[in-house]
């Protein structure tokens, strides 16, 4: 393990130690502290997260983007800050943590029998919503997550994620489709967060303008499955409380091939995310290059 990722690893692992202990007040203002010291740094993820919003808020001025990418590291690191404490938070304060509109289409969709596929992109905290629907819905869900440099972190957040009553499957190793295919077909709840192609194979969707890529396998789990693809955005407001919104159920076209049903299906779901984003671009965590035009072709997504 090189020296940089022990040091990952270590700080990690003082963030899930220590910060969960400290009353929510102080961590709040810590994760503050932290977002306006990174800001200030104007490093490579700072840069990278105002250059993103800039696709979003097109006619924002120099300034509107630095307050842009301000509150975006304050979104940030609350993430970070929430998902640190989220174990220790009681069952009663993960039922009250979330307030998603339009819950009954998840709901009915469950009670139906044919499965359920919720795909979210990078906004607001996920696992909040995850650790909601497992504590309030007392519903299970499965999940992919991305192979982690070193290796002891990625089991970190596996583990995270087990305790929030999330089953983790890994992104690479081929099996994860078939296993999700299967929950699906059983009338599970699966869980995506689906706005960046981590394989460099994705599907060519336009967004906000310009030609990005987004994976498939929403869109393809809905078409073998005949799983309900339902989009959700969530995003934060003044108070402890995060709010969220279950959008419409994207439908599988009824002529096509699956190459085109999937393009159509997967343009719907970028539709949805622009539209949540668009809405509030300081709650999007995007600090990497998304767009085909920021993407070094022999590398891919970083």
């Amino acid at each position: 393990m090189s020296a940089a990722d022990r040091l990952s690893d270590t700080l990690y692992g003082v963030g899930w130690g220590t910060v969960k202990r400290l009353p929510e007040p102080v961590a709040v203002r810590l994760g503050r502290t932290i977002a306006d010291l990174a800001w200030k740094q104007r490093g490579k993820g700072v840069l990278r997260l105002e250059a993103n919003y800039a696709r979003v808020v097109p006619d924002a001025t120099p300034e509107r983007l630095r307050a842009l990418s301000r509150a975006g590291m304050r979104s940030y690191l609350r993430y970070w800050m929430e998902s640190f404490r989220l174990p220790a938070w009681s069952a009663e304060r993960v039922r009250t943590g979330f307030d998603p509109k339009d819950i009954h289409r998840l709901t009915d969709g469950l009670a139906s029998g044919q499965g359920v596929i919720l795909a979210l992109p990078h906004l607001a905290n996920w696992d909040l919503a995850g650790a909601w629907v497992t504590t309030k819905l007392r519903t299970p869900f499965t999940t992919v997550a991305e192979r982690l440099r070193p290796e002891t972190l990625y089991d970190r957040f596996v583990a995270y994620r087990e305790g929030l009553g999330m089953e983790v499957l890994p992104h690479s190793g081929g099996s994860a489709f078939g296993t999700l295919a299967r929950r699906l077909r059983d009338g599970g709840l699966v869980c995506l967060v689906a706005d960046r192609d981590l394989s460099a194979s994705g599907v060519e969707v336009d967004f906000f303008g310009e030609k990005a890529r987004m994976p498939a396998g929403p869109a393809l789990l809905a078409q073998q499955t005949g799983a309900l693809l339902l989009p959700v955005t969530l995003w934060y407001d003044d108070s402890p409380v995060m709010k969220g919104q279950v959008h419409p159920a994207i439908e599988v076209p009824g002529s096509g091939t699956r190459a085109e049903k999937t393009s159509v299906m997967t343009q719907a779901l970028a539709d949805a995310f622009a539209t949540g984003i668009a809405d509030h671009p300081e709650d999007w965590h995007m600090l990497q290059r998304l767009w085909l035009a920021d993407l070094d072709p022999a590398k891919g997504p970083s």
